[in-house]
């Protein structure tokens, strides 16, 4: 549990700390929670707290909500650290939470970083759980399928919070300038560019974007007037990065995604990987290059490298685990092999295609013969009426018509010839030229034909 000495109220909290929300009306973000209304607002706000857990990155507000959670309720509300506590503390605890268990007293155990318990630590909890001496809930940044035993897991709910918007973070910003407990009683010069680029820098994180601010403060050029100024170049200094030279949402994001699209499509590997560093190193988020990433792999790779997909999956997986500074290789594998991987676009061109002729046949009916009749008014109907099964035929094909009337024999895929995709294309033609050489008509499995 918390201990507190003699000095905890004389060293300066950090503004972080000296901010955080304590109660809804200051909570920013996680609107899909905590909005009115919202399943988790309808439990704090009812008193009918049960064992849950909070995933989410640093930053988004999890150990707020817990103390957000213990103002409201009336349960007796104990702080457990994963880091320093062991199975002799948790039983203590237990014992004190049955205790008061048998007055009628609830008792909520909020367990910060959960996942850096063991499995025995965390098998101490189970029993406690099940039994409903206590409520656990837990706050984690990793995924708590991996890290929670299943059989704890099944025991709690899992809430899974976002990392927060610019917009977010700004009015966070806003709030440390304005607060009495933030800087209300300083003259600070800070433009609100500047203001946008720590948002920008925060990638989302609450805490990050409140310890620049006060770093940038501290750091800033005090006048002869006692006000504080804070410029680009301090801030620069104080982050390590020229991060001011991008905004995620202007046009220098578009840009830089462009040039990181063409250099792939145009096999270049360098100027590849030169934009893809550009963009990590300016604090983009690495799972809106991997959405890119992999959205060019079938895009412009497509079937003539049927490994380029798995592989831009498996990048943004790693992205979505791993996260930043760890994760840069993982998408500089995928960039480099998808830049050097054989091009074909015609999955993007043959959909393209069929997606205008699907707009303007909207309302061409099925054909029966591929309509599955599955009652017996179905098949009065005719559904089904004319089907051949592919594998009841040595060929494996037939002159089955799968297209609406109105477009048969339109062709939408025209594989490129490139790569893997050069086997499919041979392959595409052998049964393109057998279809035309069969569709007046077909035997029966098993029947020959008449000559």
């Amino acid at each position: 549990m918390d201990q507190l000495s003699f000095f905890d109220n004389t060293v300066p909290q950090p503004l972080a700390a000296r901010l955080r929300p304590q109660d809804f009306d200051s909570y920013v973000g996680q609107e899909h929670l905590i909005g009115p209304g919202k399943a988790l607002r309808r439990l704090i706000d009812s008193d009918q707290i049960s064992s849950m857990i909070f995933w989410g990155p640093p930053g988004v507000g999890k150990t707020t909500l817990a103390e957000i959670i213990a103002k409201k309720s009336r349960a007796k509300f104990l702080r457990f650290s994963a880091v320093t506590s062991g199975i002799r503390e948790i039983r203590d605890v237990m014992q004190e939470a049955e205790e008061s268990r048998r007055y009628g007293q609830r008792t909520i155990v909020f367990v910060d970083e959960i996942h850096r318990f063991n499995k025995a630590q965390q098998d101490a909890f189970l029993p406690f759980v099940e039994k409903g001496t206590i409520i656990l809930i837990g706050a984690t940044t990793e995924n708590p399928s991996f890290e929670v035993n299943g059989a704890l897991l099944s025991r709690c709910r899992v809430f899974v919070l976002r990392a927060l918007e610019k917009e977010d973070i700004l009015k966070l910003l806003h709030r440390a300038l304005s607060d009495p407990e933030g800087f209300a009683g300083q003259r600070i010069e800070i433009s609100g560019d500047i203001l946008q680029h720590i948002a920008v820098f925060a990638n989302g994180d609450a805490r990050t974007a409140l310890s620049t601010l006060e770093m940038v403060i501290l750091n800033g050029e005090i006048r002869p007037d006692g006000s504080v100024l804070v410029t680009k170049e301090i801030v620069e200094q104080c982050t390590g990065t020229k991060s001011l030279l991008y905004d995620k949402d202007g046009e220098e994001h578009y840009n830089l995604i462009s040039a990181l699209h063409k250099s792939m499509r145009n096999s270049d590997p360098d100027a590849a990987v030169y934009w893809l560093a550009r963009m990590l190193e300016a604090g983009e988020d690495p799972l809106y290059i991997a959405r890119r990433v992999t959205r060019f792999a079938a895009e412009d790779v497509g079937l003539a490298d049927t490994h380029a997909l798995p592989l831009a999956v498996a990048a943004f997986q790693a992205c979505h685990w791993i996260g930043m500074p760890e994760c840069s290789v993982h998408l500089t594998e995928a960039v480099i092999y998808l830049s050097l991987a054989p091009k074909s676009n015609s999955s993007d061109v043959a959909y393209m295609t069929a997606k205008e002729d699907a707009l303007r046949t909207i309302a061409d009916p099925v054909p029966l013969q591929i309509r599955n009749g599955v009652t017996g008014l179905m098949k009065d109907l005719g559904y089904g009426d004319g089907y051949k099964y592919a594998h009841d035929y040595e060929e494996k094909l037939t002159n089955l018509v799968c297209l609406p009337e109105s477009l048969q024999g339109r062709e939408y895929y025209n594989p490129s010839g490139f790569g893997e995709e050069k086997r499919l294309k041979e392959r595409l033609q052998n049964i393109r030229f057998w279809k035309k050489d069969h569709a007046a008509d077909q035997d029966a499995p098993g029947e020959e034909k008449e000559s």
